[in-house]
């Protein structure tokens, strides 16, 4: 188990903010004028990387016009297949089993129906009960489409207590009328990391075929996803890899499936020799780019290139080391500045490093009231029903003088009880 202790000043902060090696890249990103932002597990900042991309991608379209598919830096044609190979670094996995296309839902849709095959006993997907919603909507539709009914045939692991999935529950689940079993990497409340590893070799000894949501996971967590031999991953860009809102997503397909057909076949999932010849027999591309439906949408996917290319100068190791680091720091003043009374607040993450992603949950009654007099003071955090305020200090661009800062004002908010003046209802999207 990883343990870090800290001072808790804010001398200590500053210190360690001058001996960050990752300090340098926090100018090369946009950082709301006044704000200290703590939300990059929902939306990642922009950088001046990312921009200069969608600056590219947009006088290509203006210079080339249709010869940027062939023309463009790199070819839009090519473009989803060379942002995989870009990513593939970060999940552990060979250049041609990922590629960037389509939406988070959409990507999952496009690998269920291709791995789900009921037959015999093995008639139902497990998943869990702490997900994120639209997982759940959508593999419910699964079920569906095969005429089975979603109450008998998804199956949902329980939850300890509101915050954490035990891994030996989730084994227990994996009996023999599981054909596939769709998990999170991370909790998307809790910043629980769950043990890909363990869980990918029960159900390959049971027969079960495994793919991970890491949307909460990619760019804050490294991935050995060949290594542990998963099956199918699929995610969303615009957390911590900082493509945009609405950024292009991620899928993987281990290459032991290349000749297995897509269940939802669209002409960008052609070999790329044979796309354009127009043939009304799919003929599938043997990689993980037979998974795309619909053309690449540049404009969305561009901001990516500018994004990983950070990424490949700050090395994942590195990333992984600092966000441990700021996220063990913010667990340590919570406790000690915000726990027991009269403050009243708790950690709802994993205390162990390496058993969580890249956010912390402060659990407290009043969160999302507390949550809003933060973004009124200019700190930006998130909330999450009931009572979770989710802080993620994004390795890339914050510092750990932000967090001591932070902590500082969750403790003035409730000391004035700044919070009662704010309502209990809060804008759809925080």
């Amino acid at each position: 188990m990883i343990q870090i202790s800290f001072d808790r000043s804010l001398a200590c902060a500053r210190e360690m903010d001058l001996v960050d090696d990752l300090a340098r890249f926090r100018s090369r990103f946009y950082i709301p004028k006044g704000k200290i932002y703590m939300d990059g597990n929902s939306l990642g900042l922009l950088s001046r990387d990312a921009e200069k991309e969608v600056e590219r991608a947009m006088r290509e379209w203006k210079e080339y016009a249709i010869g940027g598919w062939t023309q463009g830096d790199p070819p839009w044609f090519y473009l989803g297949e060379e942002l995989g190979r870009r990513m593939a670094p970060l999940l552990g996995a060979e250049p041609d089993e990922v590629v960037a296309a389509g939406s988070t839902t959409v990507n999952l849709h496009a690998l269920v129906s291709s791995f789900y095959r009921p037959r015999e006993k093995r008639t139902c997907i497990l998943a869990d009960e702490l997900n994120f919603p639209s997982d759940i909507y959508a593999l419910r539709s699964q079920v569906r489409l095969r005429g089975l009914d979603p109450d008998q045939h998804l199956i949902l692991v329980p939850d300890r207590d509101g915050r954490f999935l035990c891994e030996e529950e989730i084994i227990s689940h994996m009996t023999d009328e599981v054909a596939v079993c769709v998990l999170p990497s991370v909790l998307y409340r809790s910043g629980q990391l769950l043990d890909m590893e363990k869980i990918a070799a029960a159900a390959r000894d049971r027969g079960i075929l495994l793919g991970f949501d890491l949307s909460h996971s990619v760019g804050a967590v490294p991935h050995l996803l060949d290594e542990w031999d998963v099956d199918f991953a699929f995610w969303c860009t615009y957390k911590y890899l900082n493509s945009g809102p609405g950024g292009i997503a991620g899928l993987y397909v281990n290459r032991k499936h290349f000749d297995r057909e897509p269940g939802l076949a669209g002409w960008w999932g052609s070999d790329k020799r044979e796309q354009f010849d127009m043939h009304l027999q799919f003929c599938s591309a043997r990689s993980a780019g037979a998974w795309q439906i619909g053309t690449v949408s540049v404009l969305s996917a561009a901001p990516l290139l500018g994004s990983l290319r950070l990424f490949a100068e700050a090395g994942m190791d590195q990333v992984r080391a600092k966000s441990q680091r700021m996220t063990s720091y913010l667990i340590q003043l919570v406790d000690d500045q915000l726990s027991g009374e009269p403050h009243g607040c708790q950690v709802g993450t994993p205390r162990e490093a390496e058993r969580r992603g890249g956010h912390v949950a402060v659990e407290h009654p009043d969160a999302r009231r507390i949550a809003r007099a933060l973004r009124a003071r200019g700190v930006v955090p998130d909330f999450r029903p009931p009572d979770v305020i989710r802080l993620a200090p994004a390795a890339l661009y914050n510092s750990f003088s932000e967090v001591h800062s932070v902590v500082r004002q969750i403790r003035e908010i409730l000391d004035a009880r700044e919070y009662e003046r704010f309502g209990p209802d809060g804008p759809p999207v925080s």
